[in-house]
């Protein structure tokens, strides 16, 4: 595979603890020593389609920092061209704290750092002045939301205008005001988990209860072509023009969900840039997820499309 993905994004450097349970509210739980991991789910994603054989290219901001120079070095060996990451002056990389559990559920809090300063005017610096034409050169372009709404629907007009698709991972989801509208109706290709979706349904005021490829069907009406909601374990449904579309999960043993979804979404997305049929693009993402959860980590636990091929081989895609 050769599809040029373009991700805007975040970086951040993971700060990961492994304990027996998470703690409730006020309580303190011991856990092993604390683990320093590249994460952020722009580079996440990045490095995931990468690995899954794209000519990947990533938008976004680090700081001057040590954690910023780790990061992107981690970028170059994973061969991301981060040409277009800039480094902030007096700012600090974005950090995540992760708890996991002994099953594989987590716990995350996020200091966006850098990330928050990724504004309309750094994208326009960080791609020549000109976000279309530098879009032009890409095959699909991928969002995600740690980064700020407007900079997203930025990025998304560019690529409407450069006749370019764009993929949207509503994750985290901010509050549904007019410019997260505008940016979902600028979206050919949605991407949400289930307490994701549900969010988005009830603050559009649209049905957030019943089967999840009606409700699939329902995000459609805000503009994408094609919406897909992932449901853990359980695989993933989607809703298109032609129907609704459904895979499994793939059966492993699971040790940390940290990373899953950026690896599904990864994987989605360069299927659909390579014009893989939607049902069997939804196959792939899921196996890239579910290997995903095998490894502890975010980047470290990503898939090769090797990995992938060979999860799918058995039946036969």
């Amino acid at each position: 595979m050769n599809e040029r993905v373009l991700v805007v994004g975040s970086l951040n450097m993971d700060l990961t603890i492994r304990v027996p349970r998470l703690p409730a509210p006020g309580e303190t739980v011991s856990g092993q020593d604390a683990v320093r991991g590249a994460g952020g789910k722009g580079a996440n994603q990045a490095v995931a389609a990468a690995r899954l054989g794209g000519l990947v290219r990533l938008v976004g901001l680090l700081g001057d920092d040590e954690f910023g120079a780790r990061l992107r070095s981690g970028l170059h060996r994973e061969g991301v061209d981060a040409t277009a990451v800039g480094t902030l002056p007096g700012a600090a990389t974005g950090l995540a704290l992760i708890v996991v559990q002994e099953d594989g559920e987590n716990s995350i809090t996020l200091a966006p750092g850098a990330n928050r300063h990724l504004d309309e005017a750094a994208l326009i610096r960080l791609t020549g002045g000109d976000p279309a034409r530098f879009t032009a050169d890409s095959d699909i372009l991928l969002l995600q939301l740690e980064v700020p709404v407007a900079t997203a629907l930025a990025a998304a007009r560019a690529a409407r205008a450069a006749g370019v698709r764009t993929v949207l991972n509503a994750a985290p989801m901010p509050p549904f005001d007019d410019r997260l509208r505008q940016l979902i109706a600028y979206t050919d290709v949605l991407i949400l988990n289930q307490s994701e979706a549900t969010a988005l349904l009830t603050a559009a005021g649209l049905a957030a209860t019943g089967p999840w490829p009606r409700r699939a069907a329902a995000l459609r009406g805000l503009g994408p072509d094609l919406v897909v909601v992932t449901l853990g374990a359980d695989g993933a449904v989607a809703e298109s023009a032609d129907g609704p579309l459904s895979h499994p999960g793939f059966p492993v043993d699971a040790v940390d969900t940290v990373g899953a979804g950026d690896a599904f979404c990864a994987a989605l997305t360069l299927a659909l840039a390579a014009h893989t049929p939607p049902a069997t693009a939804l196959r792939r993402a899921c196996a890239a997820g579910s290997l995903a959860t095998t490894r502890p980590g975010a980047q470290a636990a990503l898939p090769t499309r090797a990995e992938v091929d060979r999860l799918l081989a058995p039946e036969g895609g």
